[in-house]
């Protein structure tokens, strides 16, 4: 019977299931989006190029680990990706060639070099020796190497310590040949190389090769490499080889074959593998609790609106548990159906995500969208879930009405609540209150932590409390409109705003699902990019900014600073080099920006005005194991002045620095200051991203431009506003990221809002055709559908408002010390688009209504 029960309801009443299978196909999508991404990420391989010819390479672990609840049943190891590339110690090669299977073991190094070309600057004469900021050749930087990682030349002979081989592609371009001269720098220094070979292309993509000695000194990382390139015997398979290699690494370094090897040419495959996986996660997590939210609430709604049905069935005879398998049955017949079609946008959606991903850096190119059939398989899932447990707990009440009064009951409508719904929904926003509360004595990211659990917990409230928030709510918006502000069709609006709380209540919660995402996340990114502006517009006061005319390129030699210190109107020449390091959370790896300083850090606050709290700057010049924090990743960090800080430098050496100052600005500036000498062998290039200028009191500023320019031909000279270029873009991604979450729980939330408020405008036939009969005029049922839309906009606006409001403002004080920023370039369009919806889905579905004949609507005819 219950198959053919639910048969029938599909067949004769296709327009009452529309609205949940427009739920469920909507829900499916977004999970199966967020779901590819985050099989891509597990799944992520780039296949070896530069190291394909080698069986067997060792390389550094990209990742840095630390155990949780060490000893323990809850014992678990949590990861993150390296912000630098890490390397090994090229000693580690003739412990490995020592193997009986191991025909050689070649350290490889990758580093760039820059051409250099014309004539030297005036500070290159002025000092007697090669500058490493004369005029650059605007051609792309070539790759340097060592010549034991090489084949046989083409061309020449091997290089000795003052010549290089280039590859003969590189020499054709440069117009040179064996015998020539260039000048090249690197991040080891300049000097001038006599061309003593000429090389076929390599498999390595290396265009430069150097004496083994040259090129570790010219790396920047003496004594390192980026991996170990180890050859086999002839008899000897990989797996031997790779067993023999284990042993002699003795868990120093990583042992990889196979796929594995394109980790060790691309360390970007560790972060984008990473942040794949987090935000298929995260918003996948959170992305599947909305879809839970919308379609329990609109399957409960198309259950309650065939209430009727179900009291006529129980009426003629039918059981409790035949209404409750009918209900069962019609959502598996729709949730798999809908899952099926909701992967085709959810993989289009994925894609597009994917792609966008790719293209601003985050993700390597050489990584592929995974298109498996798991995510989809989990969307199904989660819909079928989803359906049944809202399908059997709204068929509780018509399952168990009296057969005798089933019709009497199903007529009234009731706003009271079961004590199970009223205590759990008490729960849940005494819940948001206590986090958001606890949230507000937090810091940093301690505080963050909390955004998604305020959030979930108050909407879970609002969802189990809707009806008696609805009637509190917009009893007090319909106050005017009872008063006669509005005449007849005000008052219509407010009565039955107030008697039909229930309906209600089923489209006010997706309209607060709107604003709650939405403003949580843009506001959230709003809120740090804002104050992130003021502490770069606050901090930077140097007179004039150095920076790389190629963003995208090496950057400046570290000699820049002290070139430049040298020009006869400047005051100070700080270098900065920027750089990740990683430190420990309450329960993961977090990382933060850390800027190496270079110069005399006592003249720091002429060029970065920091804001000062503990300490002082001056302490960063006594040892390279000094530190500097900002003040919240101090409090975070539990730590003091005095105190060694736990830190993992970027290529996840460890070290305990002392802390010697803390300071207010350094969101959006840097959270961690340290000499550039205890970072430099510990960056993937050192490299200055910039270098910032004091100048002398009265000196001329046009001409010290001018005279920077001709220190740095190709490097770009601004004022304090080139710093906050570069902190701009360091941020875009995250900006990028947050947009689009709240633009897809957004849109799904407002489209799943539009469809309730259809399905709800849509259910009320018969009460339009009453009035209408009872002389009521088309206009005014437009009116009081209108107004009713409005007070659903209001309090869909001020709810969502508020748990907005809860939830940013202690991570708005924790993270940047004031309330939320809210522009009103964002916020008046989100709430505008949220009225305009309302009333949209409102009006179209009151149109149709009004096209059928009163009789015929009062008397309930489909």
């Amino acid at each position: 019977m219950r198959n053919g029960l639910a048969r029938a309801s599909i067949r004769f009443r296709p327009a009452s299931f529309v609205g949940s299978f427009v739920a469920l196909l909507l829900g499916a999508a977004v999970i199966a989006a967020c779901g590819a991404l985050l099989q891509t990420g597990i799944t992520a391989k780039a296949d070896p190029v530069r190291y394909a010819h080698a069986p067997v390479v060792v390389a550094a672990d990209p990742y840095t680990s630390k155990v949780m609840n060490r000893g323990s049943e809850n014992e678990t190891t949590v990861s993150a990706p390296l912000p630098e590339r890490g390397r090994v110690d090229t000693a580690l090669a003739a412990r490995i060639a020592a193997g009986p299977g191991v025909a050689s073991a070649v350290p490889d190094v990758s580093f760039l070099v820059v051409q250099q070309h014309g004539k030297s600057s005036p500070v290159t004469q002025q000092h007697g020796k090669s500058s490493p900021v004369t005029q650059q050749d605007k051609k792309p930087p070539l790759t340097g190497g060592s010549i034991a990682a090489a084949g046989p030349l083409a061309e020449g002979r091997a290089p000795s310590a003052r010549e290089v081989v280039l590859d003969q592609q590189a020499a054709r371009k440069a117009k040179l040949k064996i015998g020539d001269r260039i000048a090249l720098t690197s991040a080891g220094g300049t000097g001038t190389y006599r061309i003593s070979g000429l090389a076929a292309p390599s498999p390595l993509g290396t265009n430069a090769w150097f004496a083994p000695g040259t090129a570790d000194r010219l790396s920047g990382h003496p004594g390192k490499a980026d991996a170990i390139l180890v050859m086999p015997k002839g008899g000897t398979s990989t797996d031997a080889l790779a067993a023999q290699v284990v042993r002699a690494v003795g868990g120093k370094a990583k042992v990889l074959t196979g796929t594995d090897r394109g980790m060790a040419e691309l360390p970007a495959l560790a972060a984008g593998e990473t942040y794949l996986i987090g935000l298929g996660a995260s918003f996948g997590g959170v992305a599947a609790m909305t879809a839970v939210f919308v379609i329990s609430g609109t399957i409960a709604l198309a259950t309650s609106q065939r209430a009727r049905e179900f009291a006529l069935l129980r009426a003629i005879g039918a059981t409790p548990r035949q209404i409750r398998r009918t209900i069962a049955t019609e959502a598996m017949m729709l949730a798999p159906a809908a899952g099926l079609l909701g992967a085709v946008p959810g993989y289009a959606l994925a894609r597009w995500w994917f792609g966008e991903l790719v293209s601003r850096g985050a993700v390597p190119p050489q990584i592929t969208l995974d298109s498996g059939v798991l995510p989809v398989v989990a969307a199904i899932l989660l819909s079928v879930l989803s359906a049944l447990a809202a399908g059997y707990f709204a068929a509780r009440r018509p399952a168990n009405l009296r057969p005798g009064l089933a019709l009497g009951e199903a007529a009234v409508a009731t706003s009271t609540l079961g004590t199970v719904r009223t205590v759990f929904g008490i729960v849940f926003c005494a819940g948001g209150a206590i986090m958001a509360a606890v949230a507000s004595q937090l810091s940093g990211d301690k505080a963050a932590t909390t955004a998604l659990g305020v959030v979930m917990c108050f909407l879970a409230g609002v969802a189990l409390l809707g009806p008696v928030i609805a009637r509190l709510s917009t009893g007090m918006l319909s106050f005017p409109l009872r008063a006669g502000a509005a005449g007849a069709p005000g008052s219509l609006a407010a009565d039955n705003t107030r008697v039909n709380a229930r309906r209600l209540a089923s489209a006010i919660t997706p309209i607060v699902m709107v604003i709650a995402f939405c403003g949580t996340l843009v506001f959230m990114q709003s809120t740090v990019r804002d104050a992130s502006a003021r502490n770069v517009a606050t901090s930077v006061v140097a007179d004039r900014v150095l920076a790389p005319g190629n963003l995208a390129g090496p950057g400046l030699p570290a000699a820049t600073a002290g070139y430049a210190a040298a020009l006869p109107g400047v005051e100070s020449a700080t270098g900065i080099l920027r750089t990740g390091v990683v430190y420990d959370a309450t329960q993961d790896l977090n990382s933060a920006t850390a800027l190496g300083i270079s110069g005399n850090p006592a003249h720091l606050p002429k060029v970065l005005d920091l804001g000062i709290r503990t300490g002082s700057f001056t302490a960063l010049g006594s040892s390279r194991d000094t530190v500097a924090l900002d003040a919240n990743l101090a409090e975070t960090l539990d730590v003091r002045l005095g105190d060694p800080v736990p830190l993992r430098l970027g290529d996840g050496t460890k070290v305990k620095p002392k802390l010697v100052a803390t300071y207010s600005r350094g969101l959006g500036v840097g959270q961690v200051l340290m000499p550039r000498e205890a970072l430099a062998a510990h960056v993937t290039a050192p490299y200055d991203s910039q270098v910032l200028i004091a100048a002398k009191p009265g000196a001329e500023q046009a001409s010290l431009a001018g005279e920077l320019k001709n220190l740095a031909p190709t490097a770009t000279v601004t004022d304090a506003a080139g710093y906050g270029v570069q902190a701009d873009l360091n941020q875009e991604l995250g900006a990028w990221a947050n947009t689009v979450m709240a633009a897809v729980l957004g849109g799904f939330a407002a489209i799943a809002a539009a469809n309730t408020l259809v399905m709800t405008v849509l259910d009320r036939r018969r009460e339009v055709g009453l009035l209408r009969l009872s002389g009521t005029t088309r206009r005014q049922v437009k009116g009081m559908m209108h107004w009713e839309a409005l007070l659903v906009a209001g309090t869909g606006l001020l709810l969502g408002g508020a748990i907005a409001w809860a939830t940013l403002l202690p991570i708005a004080r924790g993270i940047t010390g004031s309330g939320p920023s809210v522009p009103l370039t964002v916020a008046v369009p989100l709430a505008a688009g949220a009225v305009l919806l309302t009333l949209a889905a409102t009006a179209f579905p009151t149109r149709a209504l009004l096209r059928i004949r009163p009789l015929e609507a009062s008397a309930g005819k489909q």
